[in-house]
């Protein structure tokens, strides 16, 4: 029966930034515990082959970006298909540079990308939830959401915000049935940290900096996610779990 707490059958789940990495691995998971999955991203060919790839998967083509393409896009759905029970906020980028010459245009990207978005489809999909009065939102955060390291200071300024936004997100619509909680990734093999993985030295520090040894792999990442997306957290919200071989906890 307690298995039963983490079955996610009957739920429809959608996932942003879903064609490739951390986003379609957490597709496959929930998708693995019952759930349909709708991915979502700005290129429709990439969408196109990871919707294949999970057998035909829903996919709706929109930038988080945009405010109101965002609320378009739900709304259609909600309307057309049916509602929206789980929401992944993955959708997210990273830029690297010193931060005495950071070009204020990737600043500005990564707000948008990385917090604004969260806001966008937080927004647009919870105003359908409060008035089922049920909801879950997964925001994902990152390792930079408390620590930081040079050269990703906007990085790591707009991760604690998506932390802060979960708890406020949390604060203004749990008395409304949703739970929101995040969960923070440590250092994870995927496209976005492939010029760190390519680095010989940034690896052997890595390895030696986390109790763990090693990078995580995504599929890491999909315990948690369903967790959160379960009646098992009907009673956790505003967390941030860090998914991270122990780096957070260790000096």
């Amino acid at each position: 029966m307690s298995l039963n707490l983490f079955n996610l059958t009957g739920r429809r789940a959608l996932i942003t930034g879903s064609s490739q990495g951390i986003g379609l691995a957490l597709a496959r998971g929930l998708c693995s515990a019952g759930a349909e999955v709708v991915l979502n991203g700005r290129c429709a060919e990439r969408l196109r082959a990871a919707s294949d790839s999970l057998g035909g998967a829903r996919y709706r083509t929109f930038d988080v970006t945009d405010h109101l393409a965002v609320r378009q896009a739900v709304d259609e759905f909600e309307a057309e298909v049916g509602p929206i029970d789980i929401l992944v906020n993955n959708a997210g980028l990273q830029y690297r540079s010193p931060l005495a010459n950071f070009p204020p245009d990737k600043f500005d990207l990564l707000l948008q990308t990385n917090v604004a978005s969260v806001f966008h489809v937080g927004q647009a999909v919870a105003r359908h939830m409060i008035r089922r009065a049920s909801g879950k939102i997964i925001n994902i955060a990152s390792v930079q959401t408390a620590l930081a390291r040079p050269g990703i200071a906007p990085y790591t300024a707009t991760k604690g915000a998506v932390g802060n936004l979960t708890k406020g997100m949390a604060t203004d619509w749990a008395p409304f049935g949703l739970q929101c909680n995040a969960i923070a990734p440590g250092y994870f093999q995927t496209e976005l940290n492939a010029a760190l993985l390519a680095d010989n030295t940034f690896c052997g520090w890595l390895e030696r900096r986390t109790p763990a040894g090693r990078w995580g792999r995504v599929e890491e990442l999909v315990g948690a996610c369903i967790f959160l997306a379960s009646e098992a957290s009907s009673f956790v919200n505003g967390h941030v779990i860090y998914v991270d071989g122990g780096i957070t906890a260790s000096l």
